[in-house]
């Protein structure tokens, strides 16, 4: 049963996986962009060749260094792992590098150290990334074993930007002991205590390790990098408290975690949602010029978007439905409310709603707060209706009305002219001059008199009547942005398991 013990915590199950099976492809698309992954091999100081993969957009911008995550997975894990980071963390433009440790998965290596000498794996990892140019800044993610190695690590090197520890243990002495009493290890105390040192001289022997060097409180109160702790609230494995003593004891910039779960269950997405915005902090990822993006060059576009299959339809409906309703509150020649049809298919939904995002940065520049505004389109003579005209490009104009935000003609002519009277908005970003337009003549004197009161009588209204106000135009904005991330979520990947 020793025995068993022994290779419970130095030999555990090994990952034996074909890595065009269980990892992304050589060449993958996520959120409408292409990526690929690099296969490469290290040699850590002990001559142990280390299977590595490099995922990053392909192609790799010019002269546009990108931060990059080493995800470090757990004592029986492999780089496959690393797939959700990918998923994750790609669409930032965090590039994502993943190893199988020393005696995990495909590397070389007869036994696992819990992080000991995997310290000295991402060592060589960090160390070969700095080598090169393209990437930036660097962060750690670490799982079970590849927390423990990431913060063994990050104690040595504080040039780390950023740290998630997910389901570290605090002490392996202590947690060897608990685990007697988890898997109901009939046993005195002192005869436990006993063959936890007799277990110690083996692995001392074989792994090449002191079990009771391997101490995460020692190191926590030196480190001072910023650091994401998460941890499964039922985890029986590594309890929760390992977490709450390194998190207690640690000194930089923290945050901690709960969630539903167990040590090998899948995280929740509000997890890793939390995870994208720590490392998206804290690297910086630059924004890729359009030169780089293939289906992203006109991401603001609305028009350009295009409705993915494992898009939340539901949700996408609502933000329509509020971008409709507040489209319909800035100031139009379109008095009745557009309504959104749940029959209707979501691509149609898109290009309604396209125009209203299109519009509100222009709406924007012509609503002033001050209120004293005043038309640029002048009545013309023998009663004929205001004319403007709405360009489409450089080189080609159309003449219409003045309806900016869609409706029917009938519905245009009738409220142009209310809209020049009451509603005391603008809209000369949208019109160029018309082809003939002439200045009224001057009032005679007499007349003067009555226009000012007519004037005042005009500002009386206006102070009545509710104006509009630049948050509703936010919030129009706010909510297109919305709509842009529910059309580009996320796709989910299956985590394999380890065998």
């Amino acid at each position: 049963m020793i025995d068993q013990f022994i290779n419970f915590v130095i030999r555990p199950p090994r990952a034996d996986y074909n890595p065009e099976q269980y990892l992304w492809e050589k060449e993958f698309t996520l959120a409408g962009r292409q990526f690929k992954r690099q296969d490469l091999e290290l040699t850590n100081a002990r001559g142990h060749k280390l299977r590595c993969s490099h995922y990053m957009p392909s192609p790799f911008p010019e002269e546009t260094p990108l931060p990059c995550v080493i995800y470090c997975h757990g004592n029986s894990g492999c780089r496959a792992d690393a797939n959700e980071a990918a998923v994750i963390l790609l669409p930032s433009n965090i590039t994502v590098f993943t190893l199988d440790f020393s005696g995990s998965g495909l590397s070389d290596g007869d036994y696992v150290s819990l992080g000991w000498h995997e310290r000295d794996d991402l060592k060589i990892v960090v160390s070969y990334l700095r080598s090169e140019r393209q990437i930036s800044r660097i962060g750690l993610w670490g799982r079970s074993m590849g927390a423990v190695t990431s913060l063994l690590y990050g104690a040595e090197d504080p040039s780390i930007a950023g740290m998630v520890l997910d389901s570290a243990f605090s002490n392996l002495f202590d947690l060897m002991m608990e685990l007697v009493d988890v898997y109901k290890i009939r046993l005195p105390k002192f005869t436990v205590k006993m063959a936890v040192q007799y277990m110690r001289r083996v692995i001392q022997k074989k792994a090449k390790f002191d079990i009771m060097d391997l101490n995460c409180l020692k190191v926590a109160p030196k480190t001072f990098i910023p650091a994401l702790f998460g941890h499964a609230s039922e985890d029986k494995f590594i309890q929760p408290h390992h977490s709450d003593l390194i998190f207690k004891s640690y000194a930089g910039d923290k945050n901690v975690i709960k969630f539903d779960g167990d040590h090998n269950s899948s995280r929740p997405q509000f997890y890793y949602d939390s995870v994208s915005i720590f490392f998206f902090n804290v690297l910086r990822p630059p924004q890729i010029s359009s030169a780089c993006s293939s289906k992203l060059e006109k991401y603001y576009d609305l028009g350009d978007l295009k409705v993915g299959a494992g898009m939340d339809e539901s949700l996408l409906y609502e933000i329509i439905t509020g971008i409709e309703t507040e489209s319909t509150n800035v100031p139009s020649s379109s008095s009745a409310a557009p309504r959104v049809l749940m029959t209707k298919p979501v691509s149609e939904l898109v290009s309604e709603v396209a125009p209203f995002a299109r519009l509100d940065p222009m709406l924007s520049r012509n609503i002033r707060p001050d209120g004293d505004e005043q038309s640029n389109l002048q009545d013309k003579p023998n009663g004929q209706s205001d004319e403007c005209c709405s360009y489409t490009s450089s080189n080609r104009e159309s003449w219409g009305r003045c309806s900016s935000l869609g409706g029917s003609d009938e519905e245009s002519s009738a409220d142009c002219t209310a809209a020049n009277n009451g509603n005391q908005v603008t809209l000369d970003v949208l019109a160029t001059p018309l082809k003939s337009m002439q200045q009224k003549s001057s009032d005679p004197p007499k007349e003067e008199k009555k226009k000012q009161k007519k004037q005042k009588k005009q500002k009386k209204r206006d102070s009545t009547t509710p104006k509009p106000k630049h948050e509703k135009l936010e919030k129009l904005e706010a909510l297109s942005k919305r709509l842009r991330l529910c059309i580009l979520k996320r796709v989910s990947h299956r985590r394999p398991r380890s065998t």
